[in-house]
Parts: C-alpha cells; structure tokens; sequence
C-alpha cells in the first residue's frame, strides 16, 4: 500500500518497512518457496506504484494478478491481517487499479506482437533453440537482409529470405562467409516448428510501441499492463525471451534521466528463473547490460522466483531490494542455498538469518532495502500487507470487457501486413519470370524467323535452279539434235538431244551449285 509517498511493504512489530520509490531503480528480488506468498506481495508493491503514477508491467503466470482490476472484499485473512496491522488507520482502503490486458496468442487480452527484425538474432535463436553455430549463421541471414534492405517483420519473411539465400549461398561467401546447407536447413527446421506454435501470430505487425506502456489515467495512477503468461508460459524459453526483449526495448528506447523522485516504469518478472537457463554468453552479457544500464533511463526490475540461486551472481548483485520468504532446507543442496541467502543480507543481531529463513510463515518475509542514502537497510522480520484489490479470480466476460473497451484495442487488435522481405522476393521472382519467358519468347521467334528465312532461300534455290536444269537441257538438246542429225540422220537427232538435254542439265546444274557455294 501507499503511504506519504511511500510503498508501505509491512511491518517489523511497530515498525514501518518501506520502499522508497527513488531506490525502485535499484531492482530487486522476491523470492521464497511455493505458496510463501510471493504473488501478494507483488501484487502490494504493483498497487503502490500505480497508486503513486508509476506505470507497471506485470508477467502474469497463474492467472491470479489479473483481478487486480477489481476492487478488493472482505475476507477472512485480509480483515485479519489489517486489524492485526494496524492498517486501517494507515489509509487501507480496498481498491480497483488500472489495468491493459496482453497475450502474445491474442487470446486473454490485446495481440502483443513483435518483428522479427526488432527481436534480433541472439534471441530469436534463443527462441528457436539454436546452436552457437547456427545462432552466428542467424545473424549473418540478419545481416545480408540488412545490406540489401529485405524487411524482416513475420516469419514469412524470415523463411523467404532463409530460401533465397539458401539458393544463393555460394555467391554470399567470399562476402560473408560459408554457410553449410546443412545449417541453414537445420534453422528451417527450428523456424517451421516456432511457426506451428504461433510464431505467425506473435511475429507481426503492428508491433509493440513501449511508449504506449508508460501512461496514467484520469485520476493520476499508473496503468498496470498484465501480459496473460497462462499459455507462453508453456514455451519458458519463448516466455523469458519475450519479456527479455521487452526490457530491452525499454532500455533502447527511453533517454538517459538518472536518479528520479521515483521511476518511470517498474517492470515484474516472475518465473525469473527461466530467463537464465540454458542462456549463452553472448545473452548472458545482454541480460547483464540491460539490468546494469536501464536503472539509468528510469526503469526498476524486480525479479520473481523460488531461490536467491535461480539468479546467477552478475545480475543478483544488482538486486538492492530483497524481499525473501521462507525457503525450504531438505537438501544438503537447499540448505546450502538457504546459507547463501542469509548471508547476503545485512545482519539482524537479534535473530539468525539462517533459522528465520526456515521457519517464516506465509504472508511473512525478510526485507532489506535500499535506504534514502543509497544504504542496504539490516534485515527485519516483516509481516506483509494485504493488497487493496481483489483475491480471487476474473471472470472472462470482465476481461473481455476490459480488453474492448480499451483506447489501444483499435491500434494492436488488428493485424497487418505491409510489404516486406517476403513480398519483395516474390515480386523479384515474378519480375525475372516474367524476364526470362520474354527472352524465352524471343528466343523462339528468332529461331522460327531465321526458320522461315532458310525455307524461303531453299525455295528460290530451289527454282533458280529448276531454270538453270531447265534452260541447260534445253541447251543441251538443241545442240544434241544438231550434232546427232549431222552424224546420224533422224534418229541420231533424237539421241542426240535426249543425251544434250541431260548433259546440259547435269552441267547447268554443277555450275550453279559451285556459284551457291562461292557465295555462300
């Protein structure tokens, strides 16, 4: 709850345990064992926030954050936490918060979508369960769509641009390097498999403009965008890279403003546990990054998870705010971790950290803050404040309402698609067909032409020299009748022109073959 400005977490017997909202950019951690009550005391520290103007973004895994739209009631535990706590006179009033519903399926609230190209190849691979090889291969198919300017938006962009430079991978290597078949067909694989589990729907446009999360309503407080985790929560590695990439389009995007009276955003991350599993160095670093840097643009991240171990050392030391519930020490494994955790926290002298740890109560924990000096506060014994807004469940047909009757419902519901890598390749593909039919055709009337030219000079070959046998015999028997008749009388006329007429022609004829072979 909200108190002089200030997110009242609980209380250490008379003792306020407060947030200071200019440390939230500090991070944090909640953590604690299953059913320790984690997801109420984000839910407090969601609603003080929104109560003081702070946009905030929760990872909403169960389905249980969502009635945060709905103003609390009367129940047992919660009447009795406040009259045991004091609460009342404090300014606990049950309340209804601002609330935008998200699913990057569509289904339980707006489309959230992203491109492709916006997603970039480390966590698309990450999505996509490649290996470093293949991840490098991704970013150089990144890198030529980039070069020859092919939009990467959806994944029929990604599979034409994987084809067209499949087709074309020897001419790229000298350029970019080789790329195996064998790979680029094993990225194929991993990319018609993320399509089968809705990679076409939350692959799209229009794609997410962050701006749009860091708003209030009339009355000042803070809209709490809840992003429906029930179904992308079973793709961990598609869930925590979804929320990875968010926090880092927070830290792309927003300007540099330092140390704020109190921060722009405050993101939630709950299952925190999956962002780091199986996370290559190269995401590692990233995650590093942007945990270290978006402190600077304003922006607070609490992670949400079972143990302090879920969380790797780089990014755990950069968690000021620790609320831990109690954590559960069967195990030589779990006992060590337990130790780890009561260590890292300032020590109480008046109880062991260790055995606290141990034996806490729901609705309890152990908070250390960062204090107004920028300090880490000594760890106390905290009872935690009930939320304000409703325990339960929300009835689908409420979220549905809340879902149409939001301003952005018209901007993200509907999907488009603009030309891009796939609508360009297709369109060069149609144009080179379409070239290589025209000189297909042309090809073939040249060839049909040049056919009838030949057949026309065969045929005036042909008469000419029908008229040269024809004059050659003519020629040829009257000078046979002339000769026959002067040595045979009547009948050597006659053979004497049957045998001139074909001399003349066999000669005529020769001559004009050699005279077509000349001038050929």
């Amino acid at each position: 709850m909200l108190k002089d400005n200030k997110v009242l977490l609980g209380k250490s017997g008379d003792e306020e345990i407060v947030l200071y909202p200019s440390m939230a950019n500090r991070h944090g951690l909640i953590a604690g064992a299953t059913g320790t009550g984690k997801t109420v005391t984000l839910k407090v520290l969601a609603e003080a926030f929104s109560k003081m103007g702070v946009p905030v973004f929760l990872a909403d895994v169960k389905g249980d954050l969502a009635p945060m739209c709905k103003k609390g009631t009367d129940n047992e535990n919660v009447t009795s936490r406040v009259e045991s706590m004091g609460l009342a006179r404090e300014g606990f009033e049950y309340s209804a918060f601002p609330v935008n519903f998200w699913d990057v399926y569509g289904e339980g609230g707006m489309p959230l979508r992203t491109t492709v190209s916006e997603m970039g190849p480390v966590l698309l691979a990450r999505i996509m369960g490649l290996n470093e090889t293949q991840t490098d291969v991704l970013s150089i198919i990144f890198k030529i769509a980039d070069d020859e300017g092919l939009v990467l938006v959806d994944i029929k962009d990604l599979k034409a641009v994987l084809r067209y430079v499949g087709e074309h991978a020897a001419e790229y290597s000298a350029e970019y390097g080789n790329m195996a078949k064998v790979t680029l067909n094993a990225i194929v694989r991993a990319v018609v498999a993320l399509e089968a589990d809705g990679g076409e729907l939350f692959f799209g446009e229009p794609g997410l403009t962050v701006t749009d999360w860091l708003c209030t309503d009339e009355e000042g407080h803070g809209i709490v965008q809840i992003l429906d985790c029930r179904k992308l929560i079973l793709h961990p590695k598609m869930y925590s890279t979804f929320l990875l990439w968010m926090m880092s389009e927070l830290f792309e995007l927003l300007p540099e403003v330092g140390d704020l009276e109190k921060p722009r955003m405050v993101f939630f991350f709950d299952e925190a546990h999956m962002l780091f599993e199986s996370a290559s160095k190269a995401l590692m670093e990233k995650i590093v990054q942007v945990v270290k840097l978006i402190r600077s643009k304003g922006v607070g991240i609490f992670f949400i998870t079972q143990s302090p171990s879920d969380v790797p050392d780089s990014v755990l030391s950069q968690l000021g705010n620790k609320i831990q519930h109690a954590l559960r020490a069967y195990t030589p494994k779990e006992q060590k971790a337990v130790k780890a955790a009561a260590d890292s926290f300032r020590t109480n002298p008046d109880f062991d950290t260790y055995r606290m740890l141990t034996e806490l109560g729901t609705g309890k924990a152990l908070v250390s803050v960062i204090d107004e000096s920028g300090i880490p506060t000594v760890v106390k014994h905290t009872k935690i404040c009930p939320p304000e807004s409703f325990m339960g469940t929300l009835d689908e047909t409420e979220r549905l309402s809340i879902i149409n009757n939001c301003v952005l419902n018209e901007k993200y519901m509907t999907p488009e698609d603009r030309f891009s890598a796939y609508e360009y390749l297709a369109r060069r593909e149609q144009e080179a067909g379409e070239e290589a039919r025209k000189e297909q055709e042309a090809l073939l009337a040249s060839k049909k032409k040049e056919k009838e030219i030949a057949a026309r000079d065969k045929a005036k070959r042909k008469a000419a020299k029908n008229v040269a046998n024809t004059a050659g015999g003519t020629i040829g028997r009257e000078l046979g009748k002339t000769l026959g008749a002067a040595l045979g009388g009547r009948f050597g006329k006659t053979l004497g022109g049957n045998l001139g007429a074909s001399f003349g022609r066999g000669l005529f004829g020769t001559l004009f073959d050699a005279t077509e072979k000349e001038s050929d």
